[in-house]
């Protein structure tokens, strides 16, 4: 038998009554089911727990050291116990209070997400973390430890866990290139992928097929990447500003001083924004709130980018919903 609440509570009343009658009648319970009750817990905790007598009961030593604890315990669980069942009531009487603990792989959509929550719910409980990998993310989903994954992933793949999580489309944008702004393509409206065969490469890790389906499309135009550069968002700038590589980057990428971002011309590599979920969590009650906020700050990222823009006029065919979201996607 394992020790419980209840079976503190029974030794601490027979301790105050003084004997077993009087416990008995206190917990409104037969004597002989109280005796019973009392030497099992006896057995479970190897001695005799009280001397009886005449006059009642009294603590043996070990009754007195578990009585110690008791007198610790028993208040602090009681008022524990008080304190959720006043909290379920209010909660039951009052307006839900959303909570966002959002996890991201960098990028300028995770920042929007959290201004638009914050703005929209200012007494929210709002937290992030930052992941390169979409797969620690669905991990973190499955374990609770975060509401929400704004992450993202190649063309048509899926994302990960898609059997135990939620996972809904953000947008889908085309995959671009970062240049050095005095680079000799830097004034072309789009850049083929061929012109870029004797470039060294810069990107940001992160798991998934999107290394294999770029080294795929390399090939399909004839070369193969001399090198390929994986480290963080400001590293890659930093390559790319002082000559060393190209980059590749998300569409939404925001304007940065000394280098300036081109589409690949055919869209060769697309990029899936998803929003995901635990379905049994309590993330789900605010999860199209979530969605419709992940959408906006989107847009609000594609509207800052000009050179976005001009792509999207330039190609009605491939541009979609108001999400974003390329059609053949």
């Amino acid at each position: 038998m394992d020790l419980e609440l209840r079976h503190l509570k029974v030794i601490w009343t027979i301790a105050e009554a003084g004997s077993l009658s009087r416990a008995a009648s206190v917990l409104g319970l037969a004597q002989p089911a109280l005796s019973a009750q009392l030497k099992r817990m006896e057995r479970a905790l190897g001695g005799e727990l009280f001397v009886r007598g005449r006059a009642g009961v009294r603590p043996t030593e070990l009754g007195e050291l578990v009585l110690e604890r008791a007198r610790l315990l028993v208040p602090v669980v009681t008022e524990l116990q008080e304190e959720a069942r006043r909290f379920s009531r209010e909660r039951a009487t009052s307006p839900r209070v959303p909570r966002f603990r959002l996890g991201g792989t960098h990028g300028p959509l995770v920042g929007g997400l959290v201004d638009r929550l914050a703005t929209a719910y200012p007494s929210a409980t709002l937290s992030t973390l930052t992941s390169w990998s979409t797969e620690e993310l669905a991990e973190l989903l499955t374990e609770g430890r975060i509401d929400y994954a704004l992450s993202g992933v190649c063309g048509g793949s899926t994302p990960p866990l898609a059997h135990r999580l939620v996972w809904r489309e953000v947008a889908v944008d085309p995959v671009f290139v970062m240049l050095r702004e005095d680079h000799p393509l830097a004034g072309h409206e789009e850049v083929g992928l061929a012109e870029l065969a004797d470039e060294r490469w810069a990107n940001a890790p992160g798991d998934g097929c999107f290394a294999e389906c770029f080294a795929a499309a390399c090939a399909r135009v004839g070369f193969t990447p001399d090198a390929v550069y994986e480290t963080d968002p400001a590293s890659c700038v930093h390559l790319v500003q002082v000559g060393r590589a190209v980059g590749l980057c998300r569409a939404t990428f925001p304007p940065t001083p000394g280098l300036v971002i081109r589409p690949i011309s055919g869209t060769p590599l697309v990029w899936r924004h998803v929003l995901g979920w635990h379905p049994a969590g309590s993330a789900a009650e605010f999860s199209r709130t979530a969605l419709e906020h992940a959408r906006a700050a989107h847009e609000q990222a594609a509207l800052a980018s000009p050179t976005y823009l001009r792509w999207r006029r330039s190609h009605p065919e491939e541009h979609g919903d108001g999400h974003g979201a390329l059609r053949r996607a």
